[in-house]
């Protein structure tokens, strides 16, 4: 056969066409990577405090939370999955809430007052409120259905679609939980300009909600988590970027798999990230329990300690049972063997 007889290899771009990403929820990510420069910026030129903390830690923290989220959203409807048309348009209305919810944030911060249980009964604050609270809920029902749409589907490889449709619920499940901030009691405070603000609600939870265990006292570092009560905060927090750890661990079985044999297949590895899942769930369930019992994640109790225990020791035993699934089922053997070759003859 001469060389001109020989089959060609069409390039990948052109077996594959290009997935185009959502721009909406890209431009979003843009907006919200140059709000977070720009907060660290305006840190070291405004001195002004709320609750002892720098009034722009607040846009910077959400700033970050939106370039992950929405990068991440970005991505995943632009695999082509049935429903797409519906998910695309959730994404266009989360971004949409995202950049006025945020907004709202950063104005607030510049007025040297608070975005969240502000109950100051000047006009701006008075709509700003309205139009904030009912961004919440735009956020949760838009990434709920997205969420819902993608679930039952196959959207990529095993692994990182299960990773997504894991991702996506324990999502849901950490925005869900910003509702429970509106039951830890209300707080008397003062904005930037020393002037009285009452708070309607917080985020440290603490038995009988004293003057020692509130928002702004006995914080973390960076963070401001308290350290002297319960922070519904924090589970939030993991709730909403576990999604982004389990792509990430699912790329990186993927990238083991070549070198470590139980893990070519592509089914271990989508089982591998079921049960790191599973134990997520059980990390965030637990935080949210230390937190709503009034106890500071810097100081967990023994009942918090064995709840942590029993999470890794059910996390390591759905590892150990998959590695024993995957060598008897003849997994391995079968991934690593060269396509177009014939099995071994049984003696």
């Amino acid at each position: 056969m001469t060389t001109l007889d020989r089959p060609t290899l069409a390039p990948l771009t052109d077996l594959a066409p290009a997935r185009r990403l959502h721009r909406a929820l890209l431009a979003t990510t843009a907006a919200m990577a140059a709000l977070a420069l720009f907060s660290l910026c305006a840190m070291v030129f405004d001195d002004r405090v709320l609750l002892g903390e720098t009034v722009w830690l607040k846009p910077l923290k959400f700033a970050i939370a939106m370039v992950l989220y929405c990068g991440t959203l970005a991505w995943l409807v632009s695999f082509p999955h049935r429903g797409q048309r519906l998910t695309w348009w959730m994404g266009t209305v989360f971004a949409i809430t995202a950049v006025a919810d945020v907004g709202f944030v950063v104005v607030q911060a510049a007025r040297g007052t608070f975005s969240h249980f502000n109950t100051e009964t000047d006009a701006f604050n008075t709509i700003g409120q309205k139009v904030f609270m009912t961004g919440v809920p735009g956020l949760f029902l838009a990434n709920l259905v997205i969420a819902v749409t993608l679930s039952w589907q196959r959207v990529t490889d095993r692994p990182t679609s299960m990773a997504i449709r894991t991702g996506l619920g324990i999502a849901v499940f950490g925005m869900a939980l910003g509702y429970l901030m509106g039951y830890t009691g209300k707080q008397q405070t003062t904005d930037a300009s020393g002037r009285p603000v009452t708070l309607v609600a917080g985020h440290t939870v603490g038995h009988g909600q004293s003057d020692a265990v509130r928002d702004g006292v006995a914080t973390m570092p960076i963070t401001h988590w308290s350290t002297n009560g319960g922070d519904v905060r924090i589970a939030h927090f993991a709730g909403l970027h576990g999604i982004q750890l389990l792509i990430i661990a699912a790329i990186v079985l993927t990238r083991l798999a070549p070198t470590v044999g139980w893990l070519r297949a592509e089914r271990t590895r989508a089982r591998l990230i079921g049960v790191l899942a599973l134990g997520y769930t059980g990390l965030v369930a637990t935080l949210l329990w230390q937190a709503l019992r009034g106890q500071p994640v810097t100081s967990p109790d023994a009942e918090t300690l064995t709840a942590l225990g029993l999470v890794a020791a059910v996390t390591a035993a759905g590892i150990a049972i998959v590695y024993a699934l995957s060598g008897r089922t003849g997994e391995v053997s079968a991934a690593v063997r060269p396509r177009g070759s014939t099995p071994p003859m049984s003696r």
